[in-house]
């Protein structure tokens, strides 16, 4: 069974820097689409960045410019540096992987919190 795990969630103060981590095991398609999502406490999950393998990726506006998704393919591993944090970040991010067969699998989530 496909597994996706995530780590690197933590408190930080305004302005500092945190980075994520995903890993994606047990593969049985090829992984096409590897995202990130946050779901922040009463909001619904939205969508932090999204990469297609051998294409560009994109971000959330509320992003741009703050955090950088990068992955390595051969290990089917992203990373998500994320700078400049502010409070509204806090949430609990989630690592998607979507396969050449479009099935969709999700980490159990980390959580970040930005606080002064």
């Amino acid at each position: 069974q496909v597994q996706v795990v995530e780590s690197g969630g933590g408190l930080v103060r305004p302005g500092e820097s945190l980075r994520l981590s995903c890993r994606v095991s047990e593969i049985i398609f090829s992984i096409n689409v590897m995202a990130w999502y946050r779901q922040a406490p009463g909001k619904e999950r939205e969508l932090v960045a999204t990469n297609s393998r051998g294409g560009t990726t994109t971000y959330a506006d509320s992003v741009k410019g703050r955090f950088t998704l990068s992955r390595d393919n051969v290990e089917d591993r992203a990373e998500l540096v994320m700078s400049n944090l502010k409070p509204e970040d806090t949430a609990v991010y989630y690592c998607n992987a979507r396969d050449i067969g479009y099935n969709s699998y999700w980490g159990q989530g980390t959580q970040v919190t930005v606080v002064s």
